[in-house]
This record gives structure tokens, sequence and C-alpha cells, in this order.
């Protein structure tokens, strides 16, 4: 427990955000002060095959100490944190034995974490939890998953007696801005099957995600005299919010849960003369994905003839839903679940209502379901973690290598 709390600590103080404007990788430099020291930690620990090439992605093996050859299996993480929240001077605050009541984060400011509002909180009472001090995220999407791994690789090497075929490591950068899978080299690392350590609640094993698109509409007006502006004004500011108005309403984030899909406008500027909006179109189904993609271009199209020609859209697919992929190795989900059960968690397998590195992993050749690393309320001031369940992660890790090293294949 202690060792995990120690390392977790050490890589959420390192400043990681990623940023969406920048077109390098990794986005930051900042996030490069974390890879080179995984890089030196994995050595210290043991490691072989330790590799960083120009874009920060670490690799890394633990060989087979098999006989028989078995499959290889890999497990991923992403070092980056989300730019939504600031992560600068993360100083996580450790809760002993939590008594199921709020939790003061900030006193100065009157931030409270409170069961009230996040009812999850009150599954672990009793248990160690990490939270923030009110100010900063904390980063456990995903150095959580970091240290899980970390951890469990450096138990396998310390218990050369649990038998273990060859296990591949890997860590990335700004999976938080879509992009952690890009510069991802999937011949190299050189796995028959991985897994993501990025979920959030004990339990959670997901091998569903969300189809995705981002759109953007321009909206391009005519200033005039407001007194003398009768047939003559186009204003594109009310068209805009002529178009987010044709929008089914009950279709935002905010109305949906579980497979349902939606739009999400999530950044809009604008003038009479010149409006522009973003959204997202998320869906787990592929045929309703392309419906609501050809909605777009349909609202477009009407408004053009309403107004002259005055829109334009760009829109462009981000992802698509891994079950497609995981579906025909299917085994890999029902390995993980019989790991899980195994060290006496209770599996939760639900789609998830994002995206995730191992949807583009799987798309480029590697099937990669999900799996909790514990945290929760990512990405803002009230994120925590509970000890035990980064420690249940580990014996969730241990076990699938286990398992994979008893089966017959």
């Amino acid at each position: 427990m202690q060792n995990i709390i120690d390392r977790f600590i050490s890589y959420v103080q390192i400043d990681t955000q990623s940023d969406p404007s920048s077109d390098s990788t990794p986005s930051t430099e900042k996030q490069w002060k974390l890879a080179d020291i995984l890089v030196d930690e994995l050595m210290r620990i043991g490691m072989s095959e330790v590799t960083i090439d120009e874009n920060a992605y670490i690799m890394a093996t633990l060989p087979s100490n098999l006989e028989k050859e078995v499959p290889v299996v890999g497990f991923i993480a992403h070092f980056d944190t989300s730019p939504d929240f600031t992560a600068t001077k993360v100083k996580p605050q450790i809760i002993q034995d939590y008594d199921g009541g709020d939790i003061v984060l900030n006193a100065d400011e009157n931030i409270v974490l409170s069961p009230q509002y996040f009812e999850d909180l009150l599954l672990y009472k009793g248990q160690t939890l990490i939270t923030t001090d009110g100010t900063t995220l904390l980063g456990a999407d995903d150095k959580a998953g970091i240290t899980e791994i970390v951890c469990a690789m450096e138990y396998l090497l310390a218990h050369p007696e649990i038998k273990h075929g060859k296990i591949r490591i890997g860590f990335t950068p700004d999976e938080e801005i879509g992009r952690g899978a890009h510069q991802f080299d999937v011949k190299k690392f050189g796995a028959d099957w991985a897994y993501t350590m990025d979920g959030s609640q004990i339990g959670e094993l997901e091998y569903e995600n969300f189809n995705a698109a981002r759109a953007k509409v321009i909206i391009k007006g005519k200033s005039v005299h407001p007194g003398y502006a009768k047939n003559k004004m186009v204003n594109a500011i009310s068209i805009a919010n002529e178009f987010m108005g044709i929008l089914p309403p009950e279709e935002t984030p905010q109305q949906t849960q579980g497979r349902e899909g939606f739009f999400h406008v999530n950044h809009m500027k604008g003038e009479i003369e010149l409006a522009e909006f973003e959204l997202i179109i998320r869906d787990h189904d592929r045929e309703h994905f392309e419906i609501r993609k050809k909605l777009l271009i349909d609202i477009t199209e009407k408004l053009n003839v309403i107004h002259g020609g005055c829109l334009s859209i760009e829109m462009k697919d981000q992802y698509y839903n891994m079950r497609e992929k995981v579906e025909p190795v299917f085994h890999i989900v029902e390995m993980a679940r019989e790991a899980m059960e195994a060290v006496g968690i209770t599996p939760i397998i639900k789609p998830i209502r994002g995206g995730t590195d191992g949807s583009q992993l799987s798309f480029k050749g590697l099937p990669c379901p999900n799996i909790f690393a514990g945290g929760h309320n990512f990405h803002g001031k009230f994120e925590y973690v509970p000890v035990e369940s980064m420690q249940k992660a580990v014996d969730v890790i241990v076990k699938i290598c286990e398992l994979v090293g008893n089966k017959a294949f």
C-alpha cells in the first residue's frame, strides 16, 4: 500500500498536461519530465528492452519465465493529464480511514468533497483516499494506471514463482487530447492483445466505446445598420442559434446515459459578420452515428437554402467503437473477468461513454479492452482515488499475467 501511495504521489506532482492547440508530439515539453523518470524507474526495477522514442512513447518487457510459448499480453496507460483543469503544483491529500462524511479540500475557498453530491464516496468508507487540495486536478487519470502497471511488474519481478509469459508495457503521451495512439507502434509493441488501465470505479471492464466525430460550423453574415437592416442584414449569431435549435434537445450529454448517443456543442464564438461553433457527435451504434452526421449536413443544406448559402461545415471522424474488433477475440475480455473474480472483484461490464486509446489501438490491430484504474471525478478539483482500488488493480494485472501463463492456447 505505501509503495503504491509513494509512487502515485511522486507521479502526480509532475505537471504533464497536454495541449490540443499544439501540433507536436508530445504536445507539451513538460510531458518529457515524467517520461524520462519512468524510463529510469523501469530500468531500476529490472525491466528489459526499455525504450523511449522521439515522440516519448515508452515500451518495456517483462520476459517470460515459462518453457512453453503463450500469447504476449500488454498493459498500457497514459502519462499526460487533461487540459480541462489546471495541473500545476498538485498537492495531494491522504485521507486515512475515510469516515463517510464531507472532506474539506480547501477551507479558504470552501471547497468540499461531499457524499451528498458524489455518492460513490460511500463505497469507500473505511478506506484510504487520495484527493486534491481543491485547486488542481489530481491526475489519477491516468497516473493511477501507470502506478498500477509499474507496481505489478515490480511484484512479478520479485516473485518469479508466479509463472507468466512475455509481458509488454507501454506508456503514452497526449491521450487526453485524442492522440495517445496516433504514434503508437503496434508492430514494435509486439503483443497479441493488451489492456488499457484507464477506467474509473473498481470493477470496470469495458470493451465498447462511442463512435466519435467532431464538426465545425462556420456562418458568414452581413452587418448592416440595424435601423436599415430590413432584408439586408444576415446575422451569423442568429443563424448559429437557429442551427443549434434544430438539434434534438433531448440528445445532449446531460440528457443521456448508457448507450444513448448525443450532440454536444462545446465551443462557440460569434459576431454579426462571422459565427463559428464546434460540436462533437457520439453514438455507440455505427448506423446511428452515420445518421447523426447526416443530420448535421441536412441542417446545413436547409439553412443555406433559407439564408443564401452562408453556412459551411467541416466534419472529421475521431475514433470508432472497438467492440467490432474485440468481439472476435472475446476471450481477452473473459480473461480479465476471470482475473477480477479470482481476486474478489465483481466485474462491472458496461460501455464507455467516451473514448480510449484502446479504441484506436484495436483498429490498428491490437485488441485492447479497458480495465479500471480506480479514480473518480476525473479532470477536476473533486478528483480522488481510493488506494485500495489501486491495490486491486495491481492484483488484477498480476492475475491476468498468471492466467495467461497457465492457459492452454
